[in-house]
């Protein structure tokens, strides 16, 4: 086949597509193969890799979030039950009353009662984690206009609480569920689904966006500060001790010191959140933001309104960030390792 040619893609017109032919032996007979290349010089198998990296990466991330949340809210369900109880009445808050709670709930309901709502509370947290950690992963990355090792504070605070907002949009029906379970005697339902029924019968579907608002002005510093807080943490870390990646227990400390401050942003808007997710099925009625936060100061005053409950939250709020950071950054590093969710050369 003297000037012979065999050419991928012949067919197609010679103006769609750069062809580079590349000689595979020297011989008078020689054949060409015609290599069609993208328009950045990459070979199309090269560029294919690169796409099945980027989603191996957003599912790896995706699972990674799911495990950390459903283990860190399944750790601190029957203090997030208290707490729920306590924003949702006019009972005044004390260590003392929040110990006679769980004690009164377990004597009358047993040991698995403390779980109340937990498996509403799974339902939504493991989307809810999955995608506010697989969100922050790729608006890190869109942040990250100049390819640097860390963003600048205000990108990373950016980044955290974009991912908590996108997380709570597409989640929240979920979390009206959840509150309204933990507030509703056991006998009033039979599950999740009987909740979901029984809602919409008698409040409708609005009822479900119920408390939105707060919510998202909530995620905003809390995403934010949480991530940020992290980020830098890990951060300072690798600077002052020269290694890449702090041990369990230190990332248990830095997601501790990250709950903390991003708890105490944004609680206020937590327990006006709740009341209003809770309108209907307590004593309170329905209302807008700002009569919610009057009604709840006028009850107890800033203190005892607005941060009822919030020194519960100090102790379940670390425990439960650092759970959800360790594991989080430790199923990441894991899942890295199998075989599906390496990377291609």
């Amino acid at each position: 086949m003297q000037g012979g040619e065999v050419s991928i893609g012949a067919q197609e017109s010679e103006s769609r597509k750069p062809y580079h032919r590349v000689p595979l032996i020297e011989d008078p007979h020689m054949v060409e193969v015609s290599v069609s290349l993208k328009g950045d010089g990459r070979p199309a198998s090269q560029i294919s890799s690169s796409h099945g990296n980027v989603w191996r990466k957003i599912v790896s991330s995706l699972l990674a979030g799911a495990a950390a949340g459903a283990v860190a809210k399944s750790v601190i369900a029957p203090l997030d039950r208290t707490k729920i109880l306590f924003q949702t009445s006019d009972m005044q808050f004390s260590a003392r009353n929040a110990v006679g709670v769980l004690r009164d709930v377990y004597q009358k309901e047993g040991l698995v009662a403390l779980w109340r709502g937990n498996s509403a509370t799974l339902v939504r947290i493991i989307p809810y984690a999955g995608i506010q950690f697989a969100a922050h992963e790729q608006y890190k990355k869109l942040l990250n206009t100049h390819n640097t090792q860390n963003l600048n504070p205000a990108r990373r605070f950016m980044a955290g609480s974009l991912a908590g907002v996108t997380a709570a949009s597409l989640t929240y029906p979920l979390d009206v569920l959840r509150a309204r379970m933990a507030v509703t005697h056991r006998t009033s339902y039979k599950g999740i689904m009987s909740m979901f029924l029984m809602t919409l019968r008698i409040d409708g579907a609005s009822s479900f966006y119920r408390g939105f608002l707060p919510t998202v002005l909530g995620v905003i510093p809390y995403g934010g500060i949480s991530f940020f807080t992290y980020e830098t943490l890990k951060k300072q870390h690798r600077e002052y001790t020269n290694r890449k990646e702090p041990s369990p227990s230190e990332r248990l400390a830095f997601g501790a010191v990250a709950g903390l401050f991003g708890q105490s942003a944004s609680y206020p808007l937590d327990v006006i959140r709740r009341r209003m997710q809770t309108a209907g099925i307590t004593k309170y009625s329905y209302d807008s933001i700002l009569n919610t936060g009057r009604n709840i100061v006028k009850e107890g005053g800033v203190i005892g309104g607005l941060y009822k409950g919030l020194s519960m939250n100090w102790i379940k709020g670390p425990v439960a960030v650092g759970i959800s950071f360790t594991v989080f950054d430790l199923t990441l590093k894991w899942l890295s390792q199998r075989h599906f969710f390496r990377d291609d050369p």
